[in-house]
């Protein structure tokens, strides 16, 4: 949004104005012949670190009014996973490459091996592989809305839950904003939030305007089903947080996560939030994101 927008709305509230005009930084780094896009926030480098991942077919960007309300506390980076936002391109995707580009980031962020994991939704379940590819390369992992159904729950029309479908090219950008639609579907009484997601998803391509993800991701991807055994053998404390609307994260795979897990996982529900717990509810989100992970790093080493 730019500056001008502030004045003609109103309605929207000041932390948010606050939240994504906090100064950050860009960086990219070599991930295995890509180039690997990560922001990071000022912060003092004594506090204790948290890595944001994003979603199937998002960006970093989607943290810009969330990272800053962690700062008084944490030093937070957000990464673009390749085939998103401004990473680079694959020609084909896997769980192992993502957990080397988690890792990756972390090296280049400078955090050690006690930083805070995050993952909403696609991003928890890469970023559970890599901690169970890298045991003793992290401190501890909050899933977003992140898990595994039970084997008898039904399983909705996986190209929706992945956020699949091709790319489309749009004309000018107002035309493409206009067209911008959450995966899972679903409404969001933010709109501003949708609206700020909207304009910093776009790129500039031949032809207009186009998402900035990668097309053919979903169809090359290798190595993404959520497996059992990812969830049941994880070396580092774990959290949760799901909406209780959500269609992704219902109570059935939320009883057969902490059977995965173990019962004593610090698990936050909020109320009114579908998927995109953060868009729904940003305020109660950072609330209960705290909450966890407090508990969290008093169960790791030395906390």
């Amino acid at each position: 949004m730019a500056r001008w927008d502030r004045d003609s709305t109103p309605t929207i509230p000041d932390w948010f104005w606050t939240a994504v005009e906090t100064g950050r930084d860009e960086h990219t780094v070599e991930v295995e012949e890509c180039d690997v896009f990560y922001r990071s926030w000022p912060g003092d480098a004594a506090k204790p670190a948290v890595l944001l991942i994003h979603g199937m077919n998002a960006h970093s960007g989607w943290w810009d009014f969330i990272a800053p309300q962690l700062l008084d506390e944490y030093r937070v980076v957000a990464m673009d996973l390749t085939g998103m936002g401004d990473s680079d391109y694959r020609y084909q995707y896997d769980a192992a490459t993502y957990a080397a580009e988690i890792v990756g980031v972390c090296d280049a962020a400078g955090f050690d091996d006690d930083v805070l994991v995050v993952g909403h939704s696609f991003g928890g379940m890469m970023a559970a592989k890599a901690a169970n590819l890298f045991p003793d390369r992290f401190g501890a992992l909050v899933l977003v809305d992140s898990g595994i159904r039970h084997p008898d729950e039904p399983l909705k029309d996986p190209g929706v839950l992945m956020g699949g479908g091709r790319a489309k090219t749009y004309p000018d950008r107002h035309t493409a904003e206009g067209r911008f639609r959450l995966y899972p579907p679903q409404p969001c009484e933010n709109r501003y939030i949708v609206e700020y997601i909207a304009k910093h998803s776009l790129m500039r391509v031949d032809g207009g305007w186009a998402w900035k993800f990668d097309e053919e991701l979903p169809l090359t991807l290798k190595d993404g089903e959520r497996q059992p055994e990812d969830y049941n053998a994880l070396p580092l404390p774990v959290g949760i947080i799901y909406g209780k609307q959500s269609e992704s994260f219902s109570a059935r795979t939320l009883e057969y996560m902490l059977e995965l897990l173990g019962p004593d996982v610090p698990v936050a529900g909020i109320e009114e939030a579908q998927h995109h717990v953060f868009l729904d509810q940003p305020l109660a989100f950072v609330e209960a994101l705290r909450g966890v992970l407090t508990t969290l790093r008093a169960r790791m080493p030395g906390g």
